[in-house]
């Protein structure tokens, strides 16, 4: 029988992993010299709307895991004297305002690498020793979920009534399963399910669910240790699923099938449909842009 470490009273969730260090071959060439993260959505960077999700949901500390040429990210989070200047120079305090807004709070964030390219799994281990021991978020950083309240608040209340671990989830179709990491389900209950189990990228036609793993999740940190013994899984990778798998032998695991519409935001059409779908709902730009689309069709 599997046991919750901070069942009656969940540890509270204070910290966050942003894995960054993917070289963003799908998008490429738009990624040689740009980090994927950093790419447009609209007039704000991908990185942009999940660092302001992370924040709506009470996370006080972003880990950024890193890798080589990812400088900028960084970067963005500081200040820009001149351009800071030049902006309150001319007057343009609105957009001034909206700049200073997402910089970084003394102490809010920091930065490692993942010196390899080891895998999803290998990347969230790199940063065990500022996370500690302590409950914690992974948010995908190239998926992009509209919806209110965001997808991580919407599983850190789940977490704040189960405690354990949590898994945001989505259902997609029964072909298109073997892309995903898939759960094994012991019950449902509206859109909470019980896993006794899950799969990364199961084969065609095996897949115990059509409920995929989809870039949220709020683990405990024994995670880190079975994480440095992870055998490479699927892809030759550390797998973050296969980890879990193992970790769910000792700790409960519920998934949450969260509201909102996914965006993946590391595929090429999925960045086109990010852009168009974001564009229509701003009131600034909805018009404007569904004129644009209109008549190009």
């Amino acid at each position: 029988m599997t046991t919750s470490p901070a069942r009656l009273r969940p540890a509270p969730l204070r910290k966050a992993v942003l894995p960054v260090a993917g070289l963003g071959t799908r998008v490429l060439p738009g990624t040689k010299t740009t980090p994927k993260e950093l790419l447009n959505v609209v007039d704000r960077p991908i990185l942009s709307y999940i660092v302001e999700e992370a924040r709506e949901a009470g996370i006080e500390h972003i880990v950024f895991v890193t890798g080589r040429a990812k400088q900028a990210i960084e970067d963005y989070f500081d200040h820009q004297i001149e351009l800071e200047a030049q902006l309150l120079a001319k007057g343009k305090t609105e957009i001034l305002a909206t700049m200073n807004a997402e910089l970084a709070q003394a102490g809010e964030m920091s930065f490692t690498r993942q010196m390899q390219p080891k895998g999803l799994g290998h990347a969230v281990w790199c940063a065990r020793d500022i996370i500690g021991p302590e409950p914690f978020a992974v948010i995908l950083p190239d998926v992009i979920v509209d919806s209110q309240p965001g997808a991580l608040k919407q599983l850190a209340q789940v977490y704040a009534e189960v405690g354990g671990n949590v898994i945001g989830v989505e259902a997609v179709p029964e072909a298109d399963t073997h892309k995903y990491g898939i759960i094994d389900p012991a019950s449902h209950d509206g859109r909470r399910y019980g896993m006794k189990g899950m799969v990364e990228k199961p084969a065609q036609g095996t897949a115990p669910s059509n409920m995929s793993i989809s870039g949220r999740y709020i683990l405990q940190p024994e995670i880190f240790d079975l994480l440095e013994t992870q055998e490479r899984g699927a892809g030759g990778e550390i797998q973050l699923t296969d980890a879990m798998a193992r970790l769910m032998q000792s700790q409960t695991f519920t998934a949450y099938e969260y509201e909102g519409v996914t965006h993946d935001c590391g595929d090429k059409i999925g960045l086109l449909r990010a852009n168009v779908a974001l564009a229509l709902k701003r009131p600034d730009l909805g018009d404007a842009a569904r004129a644009a689309i209109e008549g190009l069709l």
